[in-house]
């Protein structure tokens, strides 16, 4: 177990309890003036202070610490939040670190005034990094950490590591320059920050835990990453011409899901109006089929009939689309011919095209055998 030294009385080895009441009983007798040996017995002095030696083991441990007993330097226990009592000094003593306190640690810059305004000084030795393309970036981070509140974490921040806030710098910069070593350049400093501080804050937490150091990291944070500044003009115009590029690929992608879209729709309208148009022209020639086959079988059973009735419906369809003057036989002799020819020469409208499912009139066929 580990053990702090200072368990011992001051000045060497333990004195006789009897030799210390005896220079308190001196001290007192000189400091009220007394010559009398006999006025104070050092039984009662005993009596009164051993109570008190006792009842000086009385310890409390706030909401947001964690107690360690120490039983003559040595860890025998950890205590929780609340009242407690550890033999006297200097049997034990009672060590109680804060363990929700948040304590920081700045990389490549320091705060020089917390203002406002806030002033910071640069550290340019801690901020330049090597990236895994082989380039420099400055890059300034910050860490936050706290005492873990479970078993032993206590203990660990305490008694396992000398100086447990270099021990988190050394290990957090180490962390932050592998990680950064693992990426590249274009990803340090536009869309691969937030891995990286994630990647960062684990391997850190994972290097704390191996030394046992008792240490939670809460939050580890890129502050800026930018290219040195002597090249820092180039860099902004590579991040402005891959900011374009970004743009006009997304202005591409919108415009081709805006137009993708409707060509699939059209393509699929005419489809369906092709379909429909293929059915329809079926549907129409198998009823003109069905239609020629019953008024075939009419016509064989009545010729004549069925000639004169085909006759007159065709007829009947042409001169109903002519103009025409019927004339008598009285009136055909004295009517004088007359020839329209403003009229015949006048352009005649356009008729309207006849829908394309209407199919062809086939009764006329047997008309003309």
């Amino acid at each position: 177990m580990p053990e702090r030294p200072g368990g011992s009385w001051p000045g060497g080895g333990p004195d006789d309890p009897l030799e210390v009441v005896s220079k308190v009983w001196e001290d007192l007798r000189r400091r009220f003036g007394s010559t009398r040996r006999g006025r104070f017995s050092p039984w009662l002095i005993l009596a009164i202070a051993l109570p008190l030696y006792v009842l000086s083991g009385i310890f409390i441990v706030a909401l947001d610490e964690r107690g360690v007993v120490l039983r003559f330097g040595r860890v025998v226990r950890e205590a929780d939040p609340g009242p407690g009592y550890h033999l006297p000094w200097p049997v034990e003593q009672v060590l109680k670190p804060s363990v929700t306190q948040i304590r920081k640690a700045e990389f490549g810059f320091r705060t020089v005034d917390t203002g406002p305004p806030a002033r910071y000084r640069d550290e340019d030795v801690e901020a330049l990094m090597l990236t895994g393309d082989e380039n420099i970036v400055k890059l300034q981070f910050i860490v936050q950490y706290k005492v873990k509140p479970e078993a032993r974490g206590a203990t660990d921040f305490l008694f396992n590591v000398r100086d447990p806030q270099e021990t988190v710098r050394a290990a957090a910069e180490a962390a932050m320059r592998e990680i950064l070593g693992r990426n590249n350049i274009d990803n340090a400093l536009t869309e691969g920050k937030e891995r990286i501080q994630e990647d960062a804050q684990r391997l850190l937490q994972e290097i704390l835990d191996r030394y046992q150091v008792g240490l939670e990291v809460a939050a580890l944070k890129l502050q800026d990453v930018d290219p040195p500044d002597q090249v820092s003009d180039a860099f902004k115009d590579v991040i402005s011409a891959q900011q374009d590029k970004e743009r006009l690929i997304n202005e591409a992608t919108g415009y081709a899901n805006d137009v993708v879209p409707k060509a699939r729709g059209q393509a699929a309208q005419l489809i369906n109006e092709a379909e429909g148009y293929k059915a329809a022209k079926l549907q129409d020639a198998a009823g003109a089929a069905q239609r020629f086959i019953a008024l075939h079988d009419e016509y064989s059973k009545a010729k004549g009939v069925t000639r004169q009735r085909l006759y007159l419906e065709t007829m009947e369809e042409v001169m109903g689309r002519m103009n025409k003057i019927f004339l008598d036989d009285l009136a055909g002799k004295q009517v004088v011919p007359y020839l329209p020819l403003d009229q015949v020469l006048k352009p005649r409208p356009a008729q309207p095209a006849e829908p394309a499912a209407q199919p062809a009139e086939p009764a006329a066929q047997p008309g003309r055998r």
